[in-house]
């Protein structure tokens, strides 16, 4: 069960984001009976890059087998 301030995993590209899935995320919210969620994407320095409203299914919880892997934010 996905809680507030739980990380969770992008299962699916936003490009209107430049968030691609396997990004890390933060539950800053959870609307209704778990219909939706509030995520925000941080970048490693600490800056908010995006918090998203994501439906269940376009999102997972970290596992033990994860690792965390960094890529560089495309300019433009």
């Amino acid at each position: 069960m996905i809680k507030e301030h739980d990380c969770v995993v992008l299962t699916e590209d936003l490009t209107s984001e430049k968030l691609k899935a396997g990004d890390i995320g933060t539950v800053v919210h959870i609307h209704g009976d778990r219909k939706g969620y509030e995520v925000e994407f941080m970048t490693l320095a600490g800056e908010t890059l995006a918090v998203v409203t994501l439906l269940p299914s376009q999102l997972r919880p970290i596992t033990p087998r994860d690792l965390a892997h960094v890529r560089e934010l495309a300019t433009a």
